[in-house]
């Protein structure tokens, strides 16, 4: 970014926090000046804040590749299978377009542990990231080969939350 090595970063773990510290990463670059791009894979319910503050970001955009539903694992359906090809081929043409500073695939490791897509793909969008684009991998899963790959890996893990009392997801806060 800014003429600088973008490097790979890889948000992992149990916790809660990968989704919002890319996002704050987000934030910070756009405060910066830079361009970003989101590709959320199996994430495709319209009720996201950060879709709607996206709108408010001329240099920023999300483009959701899932549906609008819960995918199971051992009980994908096929459209989970396209969305997440779909959101591979967006990064690939975000890739090879210039098309921004920093692009962040969120849940993208969640949508390799389910085998919606294959480890394969993802190492190919990280050798062929283009060498000023920051890169932001997110979601719970750890693939060894990815960590190898990147600059900076940090895991968030689950120490207490409000889950375990019987708190549901909040907007504004989770979701």
């Amino acid at each position: 970014m800014f003429g600088e090595k973008g490097l790979v970063q890889i948000y992992i773990g149990d916790g809660k926090g990968k989704t919002t510290s890319a996002l704050g990463l987000a934030l910070r670059a756009l405060g910066h000046g830079a361009s970003v791009v989101v590709i959320q894979f199996m994430k495709g319910w319209d009720s996201y804040g950060e879709l709607k503050s996206s709108l408010k970001h001329q240099d920023m955009r999300i483009i959701q590749t899932g549906r609008p539903d819960y995918v199971y694992k051992g009980k994908e359906l096929p459209e989970d299978y396209e969305e997440a090809k779909r959101g591979i081929e967006t990064a690939r043409s975000v890739m090879d377009s210039g098309g921004c500073d920093m692009l962040i695939l969120d849940e993208i490791n969640v949508a390799l542990s389910y085998g919606l897509i294959t480890l394969e793909s993802v190492v190919e969008l990280i050798k062929n990231k283009p060498h000023e684009m920051e890169l932001v991998l997110t979601g719970r899963g750890e693939h060894k080969e990815l960590i190898a790959l990147a600059d900076l890996v940090t895991e968030m893990r689950e120490v207490k939350h409000p889950y375990m009392q019987g708190f549901s997801a909040r907007k504004g806060v989770e979701f």
